[in-house]
């Protein structure tokens, strides 16, 4: 099958590429390097640079290349940013995927694979978050994200289009090569800000609230590898292609590490100190988000591989050490 990565040169686009490239599959990747890198793109899949705001670029790529399915990734994705500027994340995460999607309608490709968040949710009513719970998001990002999920489920009603969309919690690690991994500027991820420390590139990692409703008071986070995530676009884009509905689905461990926890297991990983500098709470950090992933593995047949946190960090660790500068080295 012959599938078009949307944002396939960021962190988690370049993972699933990979991965669709390991099995087989014929990858055509898609991106504008705002935030992506054209080193991160694997070797095999054939890439184009352009933008999802530009409907003759989107047009043409799809009358060049057969596509069977879309993976879309292509989205800002910063939390704080979101609040501050959220006029940028309205116009790429919304106004680019309504071009997308008025390019799919024209061309006929009327299966899609959406790169959702656990931001939908905002603050849980439940822990483990299920799929059917509540969805109020806290922040610009997270409400974008919603309404791109509203745009395919109206646009999958009019045109006969199916889709998934994955709602993951936080994605982390690297592939096992080392050749490629998480490089964000700025950095905004807990696992990639604790490993500057023992890189070099900052003196301590902060710890945002101490005095949550947990065990050890700080924030507990669902960690889930980003190969983890790549295996559940590529059976997502499987269950599509066999004639599945369009659906939703959590993507998470089931497990909650709090912030402290990963610390501790850096620490243990790189065999640095790491210190941590207790600061206030920030705005809007839910105590507890976790998911339950049950609807996944039962429909999808996913299972999560790379659980353990000490092997999720060791390989972020085997990434961030030999490439300190991200994809700049």
């Amino acid at each position: 099958m012959s599938i078009l990565v949307l944002g396939g040169a960021g962190y988690i686009g370049s993972h699933t590429a990979l991965e669709l490239v390991k099995a087989g599959h014929d990858v055509v990747v898609a991106d504008n390097l705002v935030t992506g890198y054209r080193k991160a793109v694997p070797e095999g899949a054939r890439f184009y640079e352009g933008d999802l705001h530009d409907f003759d670029f989107l047009d043409k790529l799809f009358q060049t290349e057969q596509i069977d399915a879309v993976i879309h990734f292509a989205a800002f994705s910063l939390v704080g940013e979101s609040v501050t500027n959220p006029l940028k994340y309205y116009d790429n995460n919304l106004c680019g995927t309504k071009i997308l999607l008025d390019a799919m309608v024209k061309n006929g490709v009327d299966k899609i694979v959406f790169s959702s968040t656990a931001a939908t949710y905002g603050e849980p009513e439940n822990i483990p978050i299920l799929e059917s719970d509540r969805t109020c998001p806290t922040n610009p990002y997270g409400e974008t994200k919603l309404a791109m999920e509203k745009m395919f489920h109206w646009t999958s009603k009019a045109h006969d289009m199916r889709y998934v969309s994955l709602r993951y919690f936080n994605a982390c690690g690297a592939d096992e090569s080392g050749t490629i991994g998480e490089a964000h500027n700025p950095e905004s991820h807990l696992i990639p800000l604790i490993l500057q420390v023992p890189n070099g590139k900052r003196a301590s990692v902060s710890i945002y609230g101490t005095d949550y409703d947990t065990p050890d008071g700080t924030c507990i986070r669902d960690y889930i590898h980003v190969t983890d995530l790549a295996q559940a676009h590529i059976l997502a884009v499987k269950y599509l292609l066999e004639g599945g509905e369009s659906n939703i689905f959590n993507l998470g461990n089931g497990i909650g590490y709090s912030v402290r926890e990963v610390i501790e297991t850096a620490r243990k990983v790189t065999g640095h100190p790491i210190p941590a500098v207790e600061t206030p709470r920030r705005a809007g950090d839910p105590a507890r988000l976790v998911a339950s992933s049950e609807k996944a593995k039962t429909v999808l047949g996913w299972n999560p591989c790379h659980a353990s946190l000490e092997e999720i960090i060791s390989s972020a660790w085997n990434w961030h050490k030999n490439h300190p500068n991200g994809f700049a080295d």
